[in-house]
């Protein structure tokens, strides 16, 4: 393991610990939301692709009716009928993600890395840049996800989200992670989360498939 692993490992844990301590107010009064605005659990666990391809749960706050996964597939459109009143409140804000600070407790993720994906889009991967994607922790932030960070809004635009989002937003989200992997330093985590924090406040039609940081 390289320095820069071990230090970013040493960073990970301390986040995820201070945060998940910090937060726990936070977790309590949102878990009370959910449970008020509609029946169901408060947390989503969904399978996915993580480093050296091994499967784990990503952990969510639930921001869909309980049985979803039974009326639609894996791509959420912003405009999907799935989501819950608080759910849209929690996907715009990010606040559905914090939940995976427990993932980067457990070393399943990292703070900052390539958005885990599911694996029947990973098989879709360019074989290349999957081990060069798949040989790093995923993050619960990233290049892709500043990049992409209304990809909901984009994807409900299109007549066939599903197929769009194979053919034109996959490959280029699986480019962008592999740029991220090249480029990996605690300086460039570092950016890449203030860049997290200020795509909070930007609009949604200053992006495109098109957009680079």
């Amino acid at each position: 393991m390289t320095t820069y692993e071990l230090a970013k490992r040493a960073l990970d844990f301390t986040a995820a610990a201070v945060g998940l301590a910090v937060s726990a107010p936070l977790f309590a009064l949102l878990a009370i939301l959910i449970k008020l605005d509609s029946p169901g659990g408060v947390f989503f666990a969904h399978e996915r692709v993580g480093r050296y391809g091994r499967k784990f749960k990503v952990l969510k706050f639930r921001t869909m009716v309980k049985d979803a996964p039974k009326r639609g597939g894996a791509i959420t459109a912003g405009h999907d009928p799935r989501i819950t009143r608080v759910g849209r409140i929690l996907r715009k804000t990010k606040l559905d993600e914090l939940p995976q600070l427990w993932n980067v407790l457990k070393g399943e993720m990292s703070l900052v890395g390539p958005r885990p994906e599911v694996e029947k889009y990973v098989q879709l991967w360019n074989p290349q840049l999957r081990e060069i994607v798949l040989s790093v922790r995923p993050g619960i932030t990233g290049l892709t996800q500043v990049r992409y960070r209304h990809e909901e809004s984009l994807l409900a635009q299109q007549a066939d989200p599903e197929t769009y989002y194979r053919e034109v937003l996959l490959p280029l989200k699986l480019q962008s992670d592999a740029e991220y992997v090249q480029k990996c330093s605690l300086w460039f985590d570092a950016w890449i989360l203030w860049r997290t924090v200020i795509a909070l406040f930007e609009r949604e039609q200053e992006f495109s498939v098109r957009q680079k940081t």
